[in-house]
């Protein structure tokens, strides 16, 4: 057993007792927020289990998974280019995880495992598989990942978030629940933004560049923001922090953040949203029934968000554009029409409603709950 799992389970003495009655079941989930939101959301339905979390050393899981539950780590990876000695080096860490999780689902005794793709579901899936204990996915995304498209016909039920992803898995027993978004996030959607001071009334534009890539379309913003701030139009841009000319624009009505955590409120006091098309940004945008510009971020896995916003255009709940394909002029023209236009954004706010899921979270906790 690895250093980081021997660790944790050392650790189990200083986490609330166990008890024998319930069920204890193993969520993996890690990376992004796009994994780790949903299983978040999933579990704290769960209300009935004890969950334990299974992540990888220095992700995101490490800074919000431990005070919420017991934290076990293995090494994993993602397999980068052709074939070759990096392939052999990823294959022999990826045993070594699966050996390790099928040791701690032995030792644990858990009744399964419940993953929310990535490269960390594939030792959970068949370290699972190889006990006989159920395995559940969550798939978010329009396009399943790799590991998803490869071990969904080995899980006991994936469940999606978008209806057409059934097609791109058809060897798996697929159900379509939406995508789980946590229960803070609906309550926050309900209340007004009080740390940000927009003043009534004013059309409002946000901008939320994503985590990755966010600088090519902060400097669209930037350049078309003066005709729009002139127009009257407020504007929140999150920028992330890896912009180095983040505040190189100044102006009264121009809010520019590195990070904003209350996006629900955001959102729903937006008029329309320009946005990356990550699945969790979408399905938070479908709560709060905002219109969008969504600008798929072009180096995505597969570019699977380019299908994730190819939904939402269909809909008509958004606008798409290829990064590639739109400058500042351009972007500045969409949306001074659509600000301009209140009955497009009527209709594009009510074909993003129709999008959401509101009891995801449920469906997906009562799905565990019905093969566990």
């Amino acid at each position: 057993m690895s250093e980081a799992v021997g660790k944790a389970m050392a650790n189990e003495a200083s986490k609330p007792t166990v008890s024998s009655s319930r069920k204890k079941l193993l969520v993996a989930a890690s990376g992004t927020g796009g994994h780790l939101f949903p299983a978040i959301a999933t579990a704290q339905q769960l209300t009935h289990y004890d969950i334990e979390w299974l992540g990888v050393p220095d992700r995101l899981e490490t800074q919000l998974v431990p005070d919420l539950y017991p934290l076990h780590t293995v090494r994993m990876g993602g397999a980068q280019g052709g074939f070759g000695l990096s392939s052999i080096k990823l294959f022999a860490k990826f045993a070594k995880a699966t050996w390790q999780v099928r040791l701690l689902l032995k030792q644990g005794n858990f009744a399964g495992v419940f993953t929310t793709g990535g490269y960390i579901s594939a030792p959970a899936i068949l370290a699972a598989r190889s006990l006989g204990l159920p395995a559940l996915m969550h798939e978010s995304n329009a396009l399943p990942g790799k590991v998803t498209r490869f071990l969904s016909p080995y899980c006991t039920k994936v469940a999606l978030g978008f209806e057409e992803t059934a097609q791109r898995l058809p060897k798996a027993d697929t159900v379509v629940v939406g995508t789980p978004v946590r229960s803070q996030f609906f309550k926050s959607a309900q209340s007004p933004l009080t740390d940000i001071d927009i003043p009534p009334g004013v059309p409002l534009i946000v901008v939320v560049g994503g985590s990755q890539g966010a600088v090519a379309v902060n400097k669209m913003i930037r350049s078309a923001a003066p005709v729009w701030l002139e127009a009257g139009i407020w504007i929140v841009h999150i920028t992330g922090t890896s912009d180095p000319e983040a505040s190189s624009l100044s102006h009264p009505h121009y809010i520019q953040r590195d990070f904003y955590n209350n996006m629900a409120a955001l959102f729903s006091r937006a008029n329309l949203v320009i946005s990356r098309a990550g699945a969790g940004t979408l399905i938070e945008l479908a709560i709060t029934a905002t219109p969008s510009i969504l600008i798929p971020y072009p180096f995505a896995a597969e570019d699977h968000q380019t299908y994730n916003a190819n939904a939402f255009a269909i809909a008509g709940a958004a606008q798409l554009y290829q990064q590639r394909d739109l400058n500042a002029a351009q972007l500045q023209a969409l949306c001074l029409d659509l600000i301009s236009n209140p009955e497009k954004l009527a209709a594009m706010a009510k074909a993003t409603e129709q999008l959401s899921t509101l009891d995801s979270a449920n469906k997906m906790a009562s799905l565990i709950e019905t093969y566990l």
